[in-house]
């Protein structure tokens, strides 16, 4: 797409030129309900939300009657939404405004009009029939935008899961938080290879530890969540809702932690591994990255995500939560336990992810997950030394995947490359997927019953599978175990 805009001038001409001549259309469609809309109100904004549910109720019916059409008008919204984010510096009110269109008009089903993905929506059918309750995909490549969705948005429900709901995105927050470190490392606020005890001394921090090991995931800080060593041992932490303390986290859901308590919890717990000489995924690195970026600006993570990503992205459906809550629409999440010596199934959807603070804590839709990480790839978010630095891949141990920073590098079935990072949060998933340019993305939330002994987790490296070699290897992922 903005290889196709040209210029920011051309871009945005182009956009109110195409966007003109597609409202048109759909105004066409829009004037006999036009009685029913209330336009009452004193913002843009407020304005904008009235009139949404008919636009969605118009492209319903012009999908029906021209999908061609609708896809065109849709394709519109795409370049309008990229044209209004020209100006990074300041969040965009016609770039929220755009972002608003484009979900309604996903809820109105239209984004795939005209344009069968077979492969894809057999994909999203057997992700469900694996054990899933719901899958939403979106994906962006050279054949355009693709939105799809299969199962339901809970359990005994008809309706299938919102094609642009929030969900819970687990450690795709590490992706965000080590944006925002970088952002900092290029306002000259913070070092990549300073150590982090000088940005916070309180807690004892191996001097030998710097920024970039923290993001890195090469500090051998231990993991409050609990470690698990290479012979199978296994060093608790708090309570999750894995493993033996299943039980308890699910009657604590509602627990606040604190970041520093986490910390605290870690610093008490024998290294992993001399700092630098080894890597272990552990959700410390990014409380820590987290306190680290309220220490250097004074603000909390949330302002700070607000200013330097998401307004001026727009990402309105994306949260820094500091509750349980979760904003509508949503596909509901579960937790199966045992109590008492009876299964129990119980909706999860709000719960407190406070345990797991910046590890994995945030809320966000396909949309903005897909804005997010185009945007980030495309140059929009950092200078381009740091998003070398980021994508630069370090060794893990892990077959074909490897670590930047905040990122993993992985590599495909079909011999690519692709930047991403995967998450899950209780009952919820969510995967993020991209080319190294940004140009081509895969994001998927699922919602699923969740259990102390991960019994999902097979179906979902399957699906995971599934969908990376549909959308970037061209063929569908060969079955494993």
């Amino acid at each position: 797409m903005a290889a196709a805009t040209g210029s920011p001038h051309k871009a945005a001409t182009n956009a109110t030129v195409a966007l003109t001549s597609a409202t048109g259309l759909v105004g066409h469609v829009l004037a006999a309900k036009a009685k029913d809309i209330d336009l009452e109100g004193k913002t843009v904004a407020a304005l904008a939300d009235r009139v949404l549910p008919a636009l969605t109720a118009a492209m319903k019916l012009l999908g029906k009657q021209a999908p061609a059409e609708a896809d065109n008008f849709r394709r519109t919204i795409l370049l309008a939404v990229e044209s209004a984010q020209v100006h990074q510096d300041k969040p965009s009110t016609t770039a929220e405004m755009a972002r608003k269109i484009t979900a309604a008009l996903d809820a109105g089903g239209v984004a795939a009009a005209g344009r069968s993905r077979p492969g894809l929506e057999k994909a999203i059918e057997e992700i469900v029939d694996s054990g899933f309750v719901g899958v939403s995909v979106r994906v962006h490549d050279e054949r355009g935008e693709w939105v799809g969705s299969a199962g339901t948005a809970e359990l005994g429900g008809s309706a299938k899961p919102p094609a642009n709901g929030h969900v819970r995105i687990g450690s795709n927050t590490k992706t965000f938080i080590a944006t925002l470190v970088l952002q900092l490392v290029a306002e000259g606020k913070v070092g990549l290879d300073t150590p982090a005890a000088d940005y916070l001394p309180e807690f004892g921090l191996d001097e030998r530890i710097t920024v970039r090991m923290l993001l890195q995931h090469t500090s051998g800080v231990f993991n409050f969540s609990g470690e698990v060593y290479d012979d199978g041992t296994v060093a608790p932490g708090i309570a999750i809702p894995y493993g033996t303390t299943g039980k308890e986290w699910m009657d604590n859901r509602f627990k606040t932690y604190r970041p520093q308590e986490l910390v605290e919890l870690a610093s008490s717990k024998p290294a992993r591994f001399e700092p630098g000489t080894g890597w272990s995924y552990s959700n410390t690195n990014y409380v820590l990255a987290r306190l680290l970026i309220e220490k250097v600006t004074g603000r909390s993570v949330a302002e700070e995500m607000r200013r330097l990503i998401l307004g001026p992205l727009a990402l309105s459906g994306t949260v820094v939560p500091d509750g349980p809550e979760i904003p509508g629409p949503y596909a509901h999440a579960y937790y199966r336990y045992e109590d008492t010596g009876e299964q129990k199934t119980v909706d999860i959807t709000r719960q407190n992810p406070s345990w797991i603070s910046s590890g994995g804590d945030m809320i966000s839709t396909t949309q903005d997950l897909h804005t997010f990480i185009s945007a980030l790839l495309g140059g929009k978010l950092l200078p381009s030394p740091l998003l070398a630095e980021m994508c630069t891949p370090h060794p893990t141990g892990i077959p074909d995947m490897d670590y930047g920073l905040g990122v993993f590098v992985a590599n495909t079935d079909g011999g690519g490359t692709v930047i991403c990072h995967n998450g899950a949060a209780v009952g919820h998933a969510a995967l993020m997927y991209s080319t190294p340019d940004g140009s081509k993305t895969l994001i998927a939330a699922l919602n699923c019953v969740d259990d102390a002994d991960l019994s999902i987790a097979a179906a979902f490296q399957n699906a995971r599978q599934r969908l990376v070699n549909e959308v970037f290897c061209g063929a569908p992922a060969r079955p494993k175990g």
